[in-house]
This record gives C-alpha cells, structure tokens and sequence, in this order.
C-alpha cells in the first residue's frame, strides 16, 4: 500500500497526458501477469480433462466389456466387434515411441511394472517388456529435457528391481526375469545412446528414438554391477536345486541295467549315498531341472551368451560335486561304476547338443569327471598301461589319481608312474572347489524393435501412462 501511495502521489505531479500513458502502461502490466496465470492454469486443466477423458473411455470399455458378458452375443457380432478393437488399439498414427506420465504417479509405475509384476503377467507379450516401457519413459522425461524426472525414474527403477529380489531371493524365474529386464534396459540405454559404436546395427527409425539432452553413462555403470549381483544369485539359486541331486543320479544312478552286482569285494551292502538325507533323484530328474531353467531364460528373452555361461557354471559344479564324491568313497571305486558314470556324462552331453550348449565351454567342465570314469575303466599292471593313462589324466591332479580312497585299484601299479609324477608341478590339491564361480562376460545384444511397435497391455494397469 506504502508503495503504491508512492506512486499515486508521483502520478499527481506529471502532467494529465503522462498521467494517461503511465495508467495505460500499470493497466497492460497487470493484464499480461493475470493473462499469463491464467493461461497456465488453462494448459493444467486442459492436461487433466485430457487424462479424465482417457479414464472415462476406458471405464466405458470396461462397463461394455462386463455388459458384453451378461448378453448373449452372436458369434458375428462378437468378431466384429473384436476387429474393431483391433483396430483401434493400432490406430496410433502419430505415436513416435514415448511414454509420459505425470511425477505424481512414478510410484505407480514403479509398483505396476516392477515390485507388482509377475512374469506370467508378460509372458505372452514381446520379451523384456518391462524394459521397452521403461526406457519410452525415460526417452520422454530425456524429450522434455527434465532432468529430475530422469533421475528420479532410473534411481527408483534401480531400488525397484533390488526390493524384488531380495524379497524373491530363492526363486529362479523372478531373478532371471530381472537379469533379462535389467539386461535389456541397459542395451536400449546403449543403444540409443547416440554413441556411434553402439549405433552400428540401427535402422533410421531406431536412430529416430536416440535420446537427445543426456549422457546416462553413470547409470549404464549402475545398471551393469546390479547385472552381476542379479546373475551371481541366479547361479546361487540354481546350484541349491541341484547340489542334493549330483551324487545319487551321477554316480549312484543306474541307467545301465545289470552292473549294480558288479560291485568292490568288501562294499556290496553299504548305503553309499553321501547327498543330503537319504533322497534318491535319476539323472532323468537332473536333465528335467535343465530344461525348466534353460525354458525360463529362452522365454523372457535373457541373452544366449549369459545363459550359457549359467550353464557352464552349474555344470562345473556338477563335475566338482560328483569328482569330490567319487575320490573319497571306496564304495565307488570300481570298473562298473567307471562305466556307469561314463555313460551318464553321455547323457549331459546329448543335452548340451540338443539344446545347442556345445560352444558354451560347459562340456569341457566335465573333462576331469570323464577322465576318473576312465581310469576306472582302465588296467594298471604294466608300464603301458602306465603311459596310457599318463597320457589321459592331463585333466586330474598327481594328487587325484593316487588317491588314496583309489589305492585298492592302484597300488601295484603306483610305483610305474613315479617318474610321470615328479615330472608334473602340480598343486597338492585333492577335492575342487565347487562354489568356484567363473567371471562373467555381459554381451551387448541390441534389439530390432522400435519403440512405436510397442504396444501396452491393459493387465499392466498403466493406463495413466500417454503416447506421445
């Protein structure tokens, strides 16, 4: 009031022409301030009628959806009307591959495509959805040139994934689902990144959907440790569903009918399991436990190149697991269970061919396990025999063939390959690690889809979320 008293008593002292000019001037400004408020409180609500409008129409389809089941409806009428949503779930013609949604309802998104979602949810839908939708998310917030909304998103998507798996710390399917899903946001992150080396396979519509404003680099790093943490407790869930199976359906199972008679003088009645209890799996059960992990990654599209490194890794253990056993049991120790063993190593090889593992390095793991199953098999009497298996133990320790659980096989054979054994610098080393883990190596896979393709299924719940 002081202020404008001021300037009264000013516009008093010019002259009325002044005065008339001065008035117009304070007149314009206050306009174009209450112009502006008011033009800005126009785009909210223009913004909100057009969200009430797009939950207006799909309560409408809901209501229709639940009359359509209470009437009886021709079969014509019913494939007429499903063409027509079809249709209108494509129409999309100016969709250039963006999600926006308002800041209020990230945790919404967060909750529906993260720590809510069940990957059965998806599974009938393009791999790695979750991570498609993502990324159109943070094309937008990057479009807009928001840069809070950008790292606000990435960081709760980030603490999303870690809260699902710890919560789902012993369940396979959630954990490789979130290896595929974090893998492939990563891979969009790269790919259209902008950088020119991971650009290299784009089409021009893909170079369309790069991000523009910033440089996620930081955040790839992220991405990429959470990949390793994801991984190591993927493998630390699949060794603990087969661990308890190794011994009984590798070395105790008998796929080969007639050769449990043909057992060590001294041992034939001797429960000889050392697994857990006294639980009796095949080696049929262990290749069902195969298939069902190798399923699981094929169908949310996890990367070949991981999934055989998870397939190395547990049939390393396979191999330290039943080896182990094999060197500290007398019961064992014998030429029938060299050709039973040998014969279900086959077996986890046909698998490895079969499902197109052979490249992954995971039958070579096995190479020591062949190796005692042949020396099982083999004569120890005279220096030939001596050279021979000179010559095939080049996967086992010193320490390892003259075990001292092998010494009823061995013995008047040892002294034959003295010289073979001072010759060989080996470790003292008797058992394998089994909880030894290999590095792993994460490929970059970039997609062929572009992201107008994608389309969002209404099971997701994310229909506040716009095309843009």
């Amino acid at each position: 009031m002081e202020k404008q008293q001021q300037t009264f008593l000013q516009t008093l002292q010019l002259s009325p022409e002044v005065q008339v000019e001065f008035g117009l001037q304070q007149e314009i400004t206050r306009l174009t301030n209450e112009n502006l408020d008011l033009k800005e409180l126009l785009e909210k609500l223009e913004k909100n009628e057009k969200k009430l409008k797009k939950e207006l129409k799909i309560y409408i389809k809901k209501v229709q959806d639940f009359q359509a089941f209470q009437t009886v409806v021709p079969a014509e009428r019913r494939q007429r009307e499903c063409h027509m949503q079809v249709a209108v779930q494509r129409k999309e013609k100016n969709f250039q591959g963006m999600l926006e949604y308002y800041k209020e309802d990230e945790p919404l998104l967060i909750q529906n495509l993260i720590t809510d979602l069940k990957p059965q949810a998806v599974s009938a839908t393009v791999p790695c959805l979750p991570a498609y939708i993502l990324y159109m998310c943070i094309r937008h917030a990057d479009y807009i040139n928001d840069d809070q909304k950008v790292h606000s998103l990435l960081t709760s998507t980030i603490n999303g994934i870690k809260k699902v798996l710890k919560k789902h710390n012993n369940d396979f399917e959630m954990t490789s689902f979130w290896l595929a899903n974090t893998r492939r946001l990563l891979h969009c992150l790269k790919q259209y990144s902008g950088d020119a080396g991971f650009m290299t396979q784009n089409t021009p519509k893909q170079n369309e959907h790069c991000l523009k404003n910033f440089d996620l680099t930081e955040y790839r790093q992220v991405l990429d440790h959470l990949s390793i943490q994801i991984y190591q407790q993927l493998i630390k869930i699949a060794e603990g569903i087969l661990h308890p199976m190794i011994v009984s359906a590798v070395l105790e199972n008998e796929s080969i009918q007639g050769l449990s008679g043909i057992k060590p003088m001294g041992y034939r009645n001797r429960n000889s399991s050392m697994a857990d209890g006294d639980s009796s799996y095949s080696l049929d059960e262990i290749i069902r436990q195969l298939n069902t992990f190798h399923t699981i990654m094929c169908d949310q599209g996890l990367d070949p190149e991981i999934a055989q490194q998870v397939f190395k890794q547990l049939f390393y253990m396979i191999n330290a697991v039943a080896l182990n056993n094999l060197l500290l049991r007398k019961d064992v120790c014998s030429w029938s269970t060299g050709m039973q063993l040998r014969f279900n190593i086959s077996q986890l090889e046909e698998w490895l061919r079969a499902k197109n593992l052979q490249d992954s390095g995971a039958a070579q793991t096995l190479e020591p396990l062949i190796q005692a199953a042949q020396l099982l098999q083999l004569k120890k009497k005279t220096s030939e025999d001596a050279e021979a298996i000179c010559s095939l133990c080049t996967s086992l320790t010193t320490q390892q063939v003259r075990s001292r659980e092998w010494e009823r096989v061995v013995v008047s054979w040892c002294q034959l390959f003295s010289a073979w054994t001072q010759q060989r610098n080996d470790p003292p080393q008797l058992l394998l690690n089994f909880k030894h883990v290999f590095p792993v190596l994460f490929p970059f896979n970039p997609s062929s889809i572009t992201m107008d393709s994608i389309d969002l299924p209404t099971s997701l719940n994310l229909e506040f979320l716009n095309k843009v």
